[in-house]
C-alpha cells in the first residue's frame, strides 16, 4: 500500500504537470473507483495539489477538489499528449487541458476518487502527522501513553498518527531498536525520543528514494518507474536475513494485526 513516502512523492511529481491546467473529461472505466459527480470537478483551474496521510488531493480555484486514495494497489500514471496506452487495470482517465492524460490503474479496485465540494469544510479525523506542526514530540508522546495497544498497531493507526504504514512502522521501529509488539504506554523517554527521530528520518530517506517498490511491484511513481528504498530496507521483506544493525542476530518475520512484522529480536526490546 503506498504510504506517506509514496504518495507525497507522487504528490511533489504532480506539482509541475497539473497545476494551473483543468481537467476537460473525466473517464470512469469501473463505477466503483468514482466516487460523486465528475461534473464538480470539469473545467475548473487546479491550483494546487496537497496530500493528508495517505491521500492525495487535487485542489481546484474554487476549493473544491477531487481526493484520492490508492489503498493496496492503487497507481496514478502521467501519459503526454499523443502516448496513450490505457493499461488492463485502468479505472479512471483524467484529461488535461494541455491535451495529456492521467491515469489511475489498480489491479484490486480498493481505491478510489471522490469529489469534494469544499475542500476546507473536510472534517480532520484528529491524527497527527509528520512534517507537520502537529507532529511534536510532546503530542506524540501523549498519544502513546494513552494506548495500550503494541506500538505497532498504534503507529498504523490512521486516526491517530497519519500516513505511515505497514513498511515504515517496521523501518522505524528497527532504526529505534523497539520491539513491535512492546505496548505503546510501557515505552519511556528516552525510547519515544528515539522512535520520533526515527520515523522522521526514515520517512525523509524514502521520499528522497521516491517510496518504495517491494517485492509486489505494485508502488510506481508517475513515470512508471519503480522507487528505490527497497535497496535500504533495514528489516522490512529481510526475514532470514542477518540482522544490518551488527547484533548478529537474524530477522524474524511474524503475523501481527493481520499483517507481517519483521524485526530483529535480538536488539528490538
Amino acid at each position: 500500500m503506498p504510504e506517506l513516502p509514496e504518495v507525497e512523492t507522487i504528490r511533489r511529481q504532480l506539482v509541475p504537470i497539473v497545476v494551473k491546467k483543468k481537467i476537460t473529461s473525466i473517464e470512469v472505466l469501473e463505477r466503483r473507483s468514482f466516487i460523486g459527480d465528475k461534473f464538480l470537478a470539469l473545467n475548473k483551474t487546479i491550483k494546487d495539489v496537497g496530500r493528508r496521510a495517505k491521500v492525495l488531493r487535487l485542489i481546484f480555484a474554487d476549493d473544491s477538489a477531487l481526493f484520492i486514495h490508492f489503498k493496496m494497489t492503487g497507481q496514478m500514471f502521467w501519459q503526454k499528449k499523443g502516448e496513450f496506452e490505457p493499461a488492463d487495470f485502468t479505472r479512471v482517465i483524467l484529461s488535461l487541458s494541455d491535451g495529456s492524460r492521467l491515469l489511475f490503474n489498480d489491479p484490486r479496485k480498493f481505491g478510489w476518487i471522490k469529489t469534494v465540494a469544499d475542500v476546507k469544510k473536510e472534517p480532520a479525523n484528529g491524527s497527527i502527522e509528520p512534517f507537520t506542526g502537529e507532529f511534536t514530540l510532546k503530542n506524540f508522546s501523549e498519544v502513546l501513553k494513552k494506548s495500550r495497544k503494541p506500538i505497532k498497531i498504534l503507529l498504523m493507526d490512521q486516526e491517530k498518527i497519519g500516513g505511515i504504514g505497514n513498511i515504515y512502522a517496521n523501518e522505524s521501529l528497527f532504526a529505534a531498536r523497539i520491539d513491535p509488539f512492546r505496548l505503546s504506554n510501557s515505552l519511556d523517554g528516552n525510547e519515544i525520543k528515539k522512535l520520533h527521530a526515527a520515523i522522521i528520518a526514515i520517512l525523509k530517506k524514502a521520499i528522497e528514494c521516491h517510496g518504495s517498490s517491494g517485492k509486489d511491484e505494485w508502488y510506481r511513481q508517475l513515470d512508471g518507474k519503480p522507487g528505490c528504498y527497497q535497496e535500504h530496507f533495514l528489516v522490512y521483506q529481510r526475514q532470514g536475513l542477518k540482522c544490518s544493525g551488527g547484533c548478529h542476530g537474524e530477522v524474524i518475520r511474524k503475523k501481527q494485526g493481520g499483517r507481517s512484522s519483521f524485526y530483529c529480536p535480538v536488539c528490538q526490546k
